[in-house]
């Protein structure tokens, strides 16, 4: 069969493809392979729209709610509720209602996105970093710096996540932790993100190192006269790339769910700073007559996490180059 009858195969190793061009073959790069899978998964492609309005929507937080008509987030209004005190259920001025305060509930749930955003992408992209130059250290070096570092990644691993992070959040909920350095609300949640998941990057990039030292390119490095250093990073860490994103993409929901949990226990994102998990957690008594307070911080939840489960499984099955095209 001639080559420029049909499309080649990608390779196993993603390297460059060849796309039959009429009067010639054309080159795809891994980038063109991989948006090449991506968009014909729609799924994929619908999760990855729909975070990308809610990071608009969280940049203008401010600028929304203003053109929505609807007041900020922390203001209070006693008219809003009724002579008992119970809040009043959604309405053309309140889509999504009032809380017992009378704020309202859906400029809180437009303000609780910046929080679990920032909370999920900064808290995964420190953890990320920390497990993969921990990896890569422990992979490539071996010995004794394997040793250490695994025997590092153990301890943090035998330590339950929850467990720490309420008493971590516990113990910076006044003065924050560090002397300082770590203040109460956003920035403890994001060290304790950061400090309980570094060590399940560490362990997966540790892994493949471990391959990845053994084989030719990097063999070949070497005999050129390349340090380690330089093999570290121009050999090993472009091979780690895939992997890596793939992973946090999928870590991300996962540190928004444990910043709502720490937030529903109390520990987490405090008052009057609008958080999801906080707002369900002050939605729980009053849900048999106040069933809207809780119900949309939970479908915003819901959603975010659903979406960025999905964009990774799509990341990942793109990021393959054994998917079948």
């Amino acid at each position: 069969m001639s080559v420029g009858a049909a499309e080649l195969l990608p390779s196993a190793g993603g390297g460059l493809d060849f796309l039959d061009a009429g009067d010639g073959i054309a080159a795809r790069s891994p980038l063109q392979l991989f948006w090449q899978r991506f968009r014909r998964d729609r799924v994929a492609l619908a999760s990855l729209a729909f975070i990308a309005f809610l990071i608009v929507l969280a940049i203008a937080a401010p600028l929304v709610v203003r053109a929505l008509g609807l007041p900020g987030p922390n203001v209070e209004n006693p008219n809003l509720t009724n002579a008992f005190g119970s809040p009043l259920g959604p309405s053309a001025a309140h889509p999504f209602g009032v809380d017992q305060l009378g704020q309202d509930v859906m400029s809180r749930v437009i303000y609780g996105t910046r929080v679990s955003l920032v909370v999920g992408i900064l808290g995964t992209a420190i953890a990320t970093a920390v497990g993969l130059v921990t990896g890569v250290l422990a992979g490539f070096y071996r010995g004794w710096v394997d040793t250490l570092l695994s025997r590092l990644t153990d301890v943090f691993l035998s330590i339950p996540i929850l467990l720490l992070g309420l008493g971590l959040g516990a113990a910076c909920e006044v003065r924050g932790c560090v002397k300082g350095l770590i203040q109460p609300g956003l920035g403890s949640v994001i060290f304790i993100i950061a400090l309980a998941n570094w060590t399940y990057v560490a362990r997966i990039v540790r892994g493949l190192v471990l391959s990845l030292r053994e084989r030719e390119f990097v063999e070949a490095s070497r005999a050129l006269g390349a340090s380690n250093a330089r093999i570290m990073f121009r050999e090993v860490l472009p091979n780690l790339a895939a992997p890596v994103i793939v992973y946090s993409s999928l870590l991300i929901p996962a540190n928004i769910l444990f910043e709502a949990a720490l937030s529903f226990l109390g520990v987490g994102i405090r008052p009057p700073t609008a958080s999801w998990g906080e707002m369900i957690a002050q939605a729980t008594p009053i849900f048999a007559t106040a069933w809207w307070y809780m119900t949309f911080p939970g479908i915003a939840l819901l959603l975010t996490v659903l979406a960025f489960n999905l964009l990774g499984d799509g990341l990942q099955d793109a990021l393959n180059p054994r998917t079948a095209r």
